[in-house]
């Protein structure tokens, strides 16, 4: 069986037959250790007996399942806040409560342990928020950085994944939740369409906000991290300079830094923006070489420490009418 792990020959054969032998491992720990201090529930967590069980890749997609499913559902999400979501290593239950999930939620290309596990327990009880949006390519900055000797980058689909980043295809993405949890259980299919199709709503308005926002302004270049905000930009016809490619944890070669650096100078750049998950020092000596400042634009990858996914977007709208002068 093809997948799409980070290893490559004999050596991703033997990789994707332990993980399928450790994910048996746990359900067969968890079933029959009765009593045991090793026994490990697999329930999804918050989960209740008569409730759809719904795994979460990463935060905008626990959003979006914890809004859709509502009382109808338990919840659980992979990643946990803070974590940076592209090096996520499952663990065994983690694989476990894949395969037991009535659906699985992710974005292939963000995280290949999923996209892994997905393949092998769950590849027809899964939806790939990818495959019901319209995708754009990855910025032409992701096969301009290196990483560090002995590591692989985490970008394998010809696309960029950051899906989530864009308002108006996450309402598409809550209208297919929608359905296919209502297909998945059907004593509540209303419910989650109505919840669904609320969800869409909040989004579209959100999306107004910032096309609104982002209508009249000085200058259109954004500098960022990592160059995940691609969706952000093609919706409101921004441009995207992403110091770092697809994958945080890639380096920037000498000549990208050079380049991002004459480009930001022409464009009179006046803000570069760090992450909340990725070390801020290469932005910050950019900055500092062009004379800019430095602000957070969040890639919403993590649970923001207050609010949700609406509300760092929001606040991601106000630090973009900053830096570029807006109106």
């Amino acid at each position: 069986m093809h997948t799409e792990g980070m290893m490559s020959g004999s050596s991703r054969g033997t990789h994707t037959r332990t993980v399928g032998l450790l994910a048996l491992t746990a359900l067969l720990t968890v079933t029959t250790a009765c009593g045991s201090e090793s026994a490990v529930s697999v329930e999804p967590a918050g989960s209740q007996e008569g409730k759809t069980y719904i795994t979460a890749a990463i935060y905008p997609l626990e959003w979006l399942a914890e809004r859709i499913g509502g009382p109808d559902a338990a919840v659980t999400t992979l990643t946990k806040p803070g974590v940076e979501p592209h090096d996520l290593e499952l663990t065994p239950i983690q694989i476990a409560v894949i395969g037991k999930s009535r659906l699985v939620v992710y974005v292939k290309g963000v995280q290949p342990a999923v996209d892994e596990a997905v393949e092998q327990h769950a590849q027809d009880r899964s939806l790939d928020a990818a495959t019901v949006i319209k995708t754009i390519a990855a910025a032409p900055e992701a096969t301009e950085t290196t990483h560090a000797e002995g590591e692989e980058g985490h970008h394998e689909v010809d696309y960029d994944p950051h899906v989530w980043l864009d308002p108006s295809r996450m309402a598409t993405v809550a209208t297919n939740l929608g359905d296919r949890l209502a297909a998945a259980d059907p004593a509540h299919a209303q419910d989650y369409r109505d919840r669904a199709a609320a969800t869409a709503s909040d989004l579209g308005a959100l999306d107004g906000e910032m096309a609104r926002g982002l209508g009249k302004c000085a200058s259109n270049a954004i500098v960022t991290s990592h160059a995940a905000f691609g969706y952000l930009a093609d919706r409101y016809k921004l441009r995207q300079i992403g110091i770092s490619g697809i994958d945080p944890d890639s380096e920037p070669s000498p000549a990208r830094l050079a380049e991002v650096a004459k480009v930001a100078k022409q464009e009179k750049v006046t803000t570069i923006f760090t992450e909340t998950l990725v070390s801020p020092k290469v932005a910050e000596v950019l900055s500092s070489e062009i004379g800019a400042k430095t602000a957070v634009l969040d890639p919403v990858e993590s649970k923001p420490a207050n609010g949700d996914y609406l509300s760092a977007m929001r606040q991601n709208l106000t630090a973009l009418q900053a830096a570029l002068s807006c109106s």
